[in-house]
């Protein structure tokens, strides 16, 4: 199973944590990980692959400085956030699809029926947590033909062979220029506005599970979903926004799976 991921070095321990859970219920025999980055060392390297087990393999991918010179970045969204856009033009290129995971994210199940699923015909699978309404405000801003959902970049399955043949570097810069004062979530906003009608869009509360929609979820009798439907029936769980499960902060309903998931990776550790 191939794995990307696109970290700086702060993000090291989040990484660990977030692929001992892959290590535990991911369901892979073997992983080959692509780490898309700008400032990790060899050593760094040497860390990555010492957190997993004998037969995987862990690959730095560096990113060419400046290559996104002058797109939108703040101290929440820095330039990394685009470097998963421009993957499929950064890695090798026998590769034919990978699993793209933020690293706020927790792997409660196997991995394997997603990462085997058929993209028919579409560029990404990914999951949108937003409804009509807001589907509808994400198309009047970004220009969108209607029905075009607002996707989520925080699981992505990417075709590379078919995404190779489509993706230009020219169009993810021209259309951050061009929308450059409508973006808000600039990566998750680019994705969509290239790609929003050529994905093919999972089930959240299986592939995409956040707080918000669970509470969401569980306020509506005909969907009220319990935890332990999660324990049983999720497959990523990903703390986007803040505060995270990790800060004290935090007082969400599905900090339960990191403490837990935390817990164990401490125990191995010892």
């Amino acid at each position: 199973m191939n794995l990307l991921f696109s970290i700086d070095r702060k993000f090291i321990p989040l990484w660990r944590q977030c692929m001992a859970t892959i290590l535990r219920h991911g369901g892979a025999g073997h992983y080959d990980v692509y780490v898309l980055h700008s400032d990790l060392t060899a050593e760094d390297g040497a860390s990555l692959r010492a957190a997993l087990r004998p037969g995987d393999s862990c690959t730095l991918v560096p990113v060419p400085e400046g290559l996104f010179e002058g797109f939108p970045e703040t101290g929440r969204y820095p330039v990394q956030i685009y470097y998963r856009l421009a993957a499929p033009l950064l890695l090798p290129a026998q590769l034919g699809r990978i699993l793209y995971l933020d690293v706020d994210t927790v792997v409660l199940n196997s991995l394997v029926p997603l990462y085997t699923s058929d993209f028919a015909g579409a560029a990404f699978m990914a999951c949108s947590h937003t409804g009509k309404f807001l589907d509808r405000v994400n198309q009047a801003r970004l220009d969108l033909e209607e029905g075009v959902p607002y996707l989520n970049s925080g699981v992505l399955m990417m075709d590379l062979a078919l995404l190779r043949q489509t993706l230009r570097l020219a169009d993810i810069r021209d259309y951050a220029e061009k929308y450059k004062k409508r973006l808000i979530l600039p990566d998750q906003d680019i994705l969509t506005g290239l790609f929003g009608d050529k994905a093919l869009v999972l089930d959240s509360r299986v592939y995409n599970m956040t707080d918000r929609l669970f509470l969401r979820c569980a306020a509506v009798p005909a969907a009220r979903l319990t935890v332990d439907w999660v324990r049983q029936n999720t497959v990523v769980v990903h703390y986007l926004g803040k505060p995270k499960p990790w800060q004290k902060s935090y007082v969400g309903p599905l900090g339960v799976f990191y403490r837990e998931e935390a817990a164990l990776t401490e125990q191995t550790e010892q």
